[in-house]
């Protein structure tokens, strides 16, 4: 975890960007891996532990009509949770994680495992993805904290790619 943050660390500091994280299911553990890096203020802008409906309305703007629709653990809820943080921060890199680490919250529509993840850049487009991810609740968090930083340094190589 600690090598994953790092290189978003490097990353970050290359572009000049700095970050903002959403959490829910997570909890703050990636804030936590990103925060472990020595030099980490000089990237690292805030993070938003969100973990219940109302705390996504109140710190990110989640509208109260996404929640009811579509579920905290849905496409529609991460994109939102990139949205505010954005919104609510100085970052211009943000990342949201939502999801069911279990054990149990599960359905049949999402099971425990489910994870949504968001990333995207201030003036840019928003990615989300959906997971199923295996194991007991820790193991899931930590898949999903892991997914959560790669995602980052992926949508940053891009940007590097396409400049």
């Amino acid at each position: 975890m600690d090598v994953l943050a790092a290189q978003l660390g490097g990353l970050l500091k290359a572009h000049g960007l700095r970050l903002a994280t959403a959490e829910s299911c997570t909890g703050g553990g990636v804030a936590q891996a990103i925060t472990e890096v020595a030099g980490s203020s000089a990237w690292f802008e805030r993070g938003f532990v969100t973990y219940s409906n109302l705390s996504k309305q109140e710190m990110l703007g989640v509208l109260d009509a996404t929640l009811d629709r579509y579920g905290a653990v849905s496409e529609a809820v991460v994109r939102e949770m990139v949205e505010g943080a954005l919104h609510h921060s100085h970052a211009q890199v943000t990342l949201a994680v939502s999801g069911i680490a279990g054990p149990g919250g599960g359905t049949q529509d999402k099971p425990v495992g489910t994870v949504w993840f968001a990333w995207g850049m201030r003036h840019g487009a928003i990615h989300a993805q959906r997971h199923q991810l295996a194991g007991n609740r820790s193991e899931v968090r930590a898949q999903a904290v892991r997914i959560a930083l790669q995602g980052i340094i992926d949508l940053l190589n891009q940007r590097s790619e396409s400049a």
